[in-house]
């Protein structure tokens, strides 16, 4: 009875998902991913999937090797790399036409890119690298904190940087910001070798195994005849940081479950993204259309 209610849950949490959507306009929208991630909301956590809705307050973490895109409800697109933690906050009643508030980055690297279609949105958003404020107008920077200090890229528009009490105005395309930890930040000329190194960090491209919404193919982490067993193989998903969910399979007199990741655009996507599943745990999960 337990497993049977516990997986009546699973089925209502998709169903909630889909139909408070369209109640009122999110901030930000998870646009693609790439596992493992997950999203930590109210003390709980759960992996990052493709279409999920991000709140004031939310916080998406990056496992190794992975990549996640956000899109803001203004337009700008925000790229996470891996190891990264990133925090939302939204003081706007109605972000799609006037986002104010703040983009904390707490670890590992972005890159914040402009909306091109609304760039006349009205904005006041501030975005922390540790310990760098950045004040954004109309722009696409990239940057990074660690353990040896924090770096803020300027690719292309006008940023003004905010340090121990210092501010720094930047606006000459392809420089950046460098902070090494415990000492001054200066500003150097960013070359298009280091350019391509840094984006890589952030960009998901094909082969890298990434969802999105609309991917028609699939991975199946693993098939089961109880609901007991496939809990087990769902919960193996989701801790390693993969958005699996249960459906049903099979005739009325034959049902099974099967636990099911979905949103890859081709064959070779899936693939890669399930010999990772298959690394982080015990599953021998399969590709399906």
């Amino acid at each position: 009875m337990r497993a049977l209610l516990r997986l009546f849950a699973v089925f209502a949490t998709g169903m909630l998902l889909h139909s408070t959507a369209a109640l009122a306009l999110a901030p930000a929208t998870v646009e693609l991913v790439q596992a493992p991630a997950w999203l930590e909301r109210d003390g709980r956590s759960q992996p990052l999937a493709p279409g999920m809705e991000l709140r004031n307050g939310d916080l998406v973490r990056t496992g190794t090797g992975a990549r996640a895109y956000l899109m803001l409800a203004e337009g700008s697109r925000v790229k996470l790399g891996e190891a990264a933690r990133f925090n939302l906050h939204n003081r706007s009643l109605h972000p799609e036409k006037s986002f104010r508030g703040a983009l904390d980055i707490v670890a590992g690297a972005f890159r914040f890119t402009t909306g091109k279609l609304k760039k006349s949105v009205p904005r006041e958003l501030a975005i922390r690298v540790g310990t760098a404020t950045i004040g954004i107008r109309g722009t696409d920077i990239w940057g990074k904190t660690d353990k040896d200090g924090d770096l803020v890229a300027l690719i292309e528009g006008h940023i003004e940087i905010t340090r121990a009490g210092q501010a720094t105005e930047m606006s000459q395309a392809m420089s950046y910001y460098d902070a090494p930890r415990g000492k001054d930040a200066a500003v150097k000329p960013l070359d298009l070798e280091t350019f391509a190194y840094l984006a890589r960090q952030t960009d998901i491209v094909g082969g890298d195994g990434a969802a999105g919404k609309g991917g028609k193919w699939s991975i199946i982490a693993g098939t089961a005849e109880s609901q007991t067993a496939a809990l087990e193989i769902y919960d193996a998903a989701r801790n390693a940081g993969f958005a699996a969910r249960v459906r049903l399979s099979g005739a009325a007199d034959a049902r099974s479950y099967e636990v099911v990741l979905g949103g890859y655009a081709s064959a070779a996507e899936a693939e890669v993204a399930a010999a990772r599943l298959k690394a982080a745990t015990e599953l021998k999960p399969r590709v399906a259309r």
